[in-house]
């Protein structure tokens, strides 16, 4: 661990909105599945409900990715885990506007964690700083 790495994980800001955005992403998921599940008249099922999925996957693997640039001796390791916590980010950003153009009232939720994405974009800058 860096010399000032808090004593638990969980103190630290980014760490906490990572949490915040996994559980946004989930209640928003959630609610974008309920409306995505009904097949289209003609049998098919919407692509976008594959994407709601998505942002739930790639929001629970922001924490475990910070924890392991925290808990990394090596420089070269932890920026190979700094760079996926990147791609997860702009993953997650794309993916909310792929859900916004969606048919479901849920869509109306999704700027609500780009903003959270937003503030955790701020939050990264600051952090990578402080390794």
């Amino acid at each position: 661990m860096s010399h000032n790495t808090p004593s638990n994980l969980s103190d630290l800001p980014i760490y906490k909105k990572a949490i915040e955005i996994f559980a946004l992403s989930q209640s928003i998921s959630t609610y974008l599945t309920h409306d995505l599940s009904q097949l289209k008249p003609d049998g098919t099922e919407d692509s976008n409900i594959y994407f709601s999925g998505d942002i739930v996957q790639q929001s629970i693997s922001l924490a475990p990715e910070i924890a392991s640039v925290e808990l990394e001796r090596y420089s070269d390791k932890r920026y190979k885990h700094i760079a996926t916590l990147k791609r997860l980010t702009n993953k997650l950003y794309k993916n909310s506007y792929r859900l916004e153009r969606s048919n479901s009232n849920g869509k109306d939720f999704l700027p609500i964690l780009r903003s959270e994405l937003k503030k955790f974009k701020q939050l990264q800058r600051t952090w990578l700083l402080t390794l």
